[in-house]
């Protein structure tokens, strides 16, 4: 099942970006022997400003058709790291062929979008900014690999 991170703005190199790329290879050596992967990341930009409607709107086309959709939203729901992995090979086992994580702007996610979701993620109360966010959703794509595969990176 091939993951993608749909986000909007664009990321400058840097230790962010060097995180996100590390993370997301880690996710691909260890994904690819369970049908999970690859990994990548698409960036929509609104360069006319037209708010959270227009982003969603580059979103939607950037999602793979047909992929499971998963919008990560403050609002969403806080979930433990293996409830994260079963998810992820839930929809694999059900014969997902992609599922897009999406990420939105300033303002978050359109919330047609987000009522469109096969899943509405929080990582936590807190609210993080975008390049993070970004960090931290790879870390737990590659963290929910990690688990599924029975390594110990990850441990109770």
């Amino acid at each position: 099942m091939r993951v993608q991170l749909c986000v909007v703005g664009r990321l400058r190199a840097g230790p962010e970006r060097d995180l996100i790329d590390d993370y997301l290879k880690r996710f691909d050596r260890t994904g690819r022997g369970l049908g999970l992967g690859p990994a990548t990341v698409c960036e929509v930009e609104d360069r006319k400003a037209g708010g959270m409607a227009a982003e969603a709107a580059l979103l939607k086309r950037a999602v793979p058709s047909g992929a499971r959709l998963c919008v990560l939203d403050e609002r969403g729901k806080m979930v433990s790291s293996p409830t994260f992995s079963d998810t992820l090979c839930n929809w694999r086992d059900q014969g997902a062929q992609d599922v897009a994580f999406v990420i939105g702007g300033a303002d978050g996610v359109d919330p047609t979008l987000r009522g469109s979701a096969d899943a509405v993620l929080s990582l936590g109360k807190m609210v993080w900014p975008h390049m993070l966010a970004r960090v931290m959703l790879a870390e737990q794509i590659y963290r929910a690999a990690a688990i599924a595969a029975g390594t110990p990176y990850h441990r109770v």
